[in-house]
């Protein structure tokens, strides 16, 4: 599972890794803790075939889903069963999108308190989480929220956590964002490289969304 992730890309980084062609510029601030139900930029392909930053709700309500409240249980959505599972398979057909992050969190159980730990790439690049992403009409106002594709964990992740979200390499955002050919997508739902990745142990400040600092990415002993 990916329960919380580290946002503190800019504009220009955003908008220069993702060539957003003509995009209006964003204001981002940093988030050291982003927590599910809150929002973030995700960026999806536009009908006329150029991408777009969007900010959207964590956790995806399906368009069929009669109140928002399923979007508790969906902020994940795992790589074996997306294009079968009911909450995700329209979005992975149509629906794909990318979720930047400068990092991400997992929980290490151990014989007391779990170990929290900072999972980011070996050379502080940012790390870009394939999501799928819906829009939901059943309330006063259109909701557009996504979901972080979680994968099998790579060695690095593995003795922390049995799951790692699914990270793209830019050679590959066509081919995720493009609808079709959907079996092109498909095969890029595997882990991520351990050699490209990094990882600390962290303070357990970060178990609270109401932290939110940068105190938060600090590595501990």
């Amino acid at each position: 599972m990916c329960s919380r992730f580290t946002h503190r890309l800019t504009w220009k980084q955003i908008n220069e890794l993702y060539r957003l062609t003509g995009a209006e510029p964003m204001e981002f601030d940093p988030r050291y803790n982003l927590a599910p139900r809150q929002k973030a930029p995700v960026i999806r392909e536009c009908p006329d075939g150029l991408r777009e930053a969007v900010m959207m709700r964590w956790g995806l309500i399906p368009a069929w889903a009669g109140d928002p409240s399923i979007a508790y249980k969906t902020i994940n959505a795992r790589a074996e069963t997306v294009a079968t599972a009911p909450s995700y398979r329209a979005a992975f057909k149509t629906r794909r999108c990318i979720v930047p992050a400068s990092g991400f969190y997992e929980w290490q159980k151990t014989g007391g308190p779990k170990q929290p730990w900072l999972i980011e790439a070996i050379d502080d690049a940012p790390l870009s989480l394939a999501g799928l992403w819906e829009r939901w009409e059943k309330g006063e106002q259109p909701v557009e929220t996504f979901s972080i594709i979680t994968t099998t964990p790579n060695e690095l992740v593995a003795p922390i956590h049995d799951r790692m979200p699914v990270i793209l390499a830019p050679e590959d955002f066509d081919a995720w964002l493009k609808p079709e050919p959907l079996p092109a997508a498909t095969s890029l739902l595997r882990p991520y490289p351990a050699d490209l990745m990094k990882a600390c142990r962290i303070s357990t400040r970060v178990n609270s969304p109401k932290n939110d600092d940068p105190a938060i990415i600090e590595p501990v002993q």
